[in-house]
């Protein structure tokens, strides 16, 4: 028999799923909002999703127009720490991001 058929437990799988779904529960993550404004042009908001959040084009442009039509979109998520960075370099860039 193979031996890691025969060393799987499938109760022990279970409780090591639980602890997961209670870690992940404990950690919440914090959210990059970008703001429309009637400054940026849609051009430089989907190249600077693409430089600093490294969005892929498709997925900048969309942003772009959740932004433009609800007035915000949350363009990453991630830890504080994590975001930080990444929204100095927005606002640098003129555009209106916080962390949520």
């Amino acid at each position: 028999m193979n031996k890691w058929i025969k060393n799987y437990d499938p109760q022990e799988q279970e409780q090591t799923d639980a602890e997961l779904d209670v870690l992940v529960e404990e950690v919440p993550g914090k959210q990059l909002v970008i703001y429309n404004d009637d400054v940026n042009t849609f051009d430089h908001v989907i190249n600077s999703l693409v430089k600093v959040c490294k969005h892929e084009v498709i997925q900048a442009e969309q942003c772009t127009w959740i932004i433009h039509y609800n007035g915000k979109c949350a363009v990453k998520e991630g830890t504080y720490e994590f975001l930080k960075p990444q929204r100095e370099a927005l606002t640098e860039r003129g555009i209106d991001a916080k962390i949520h």
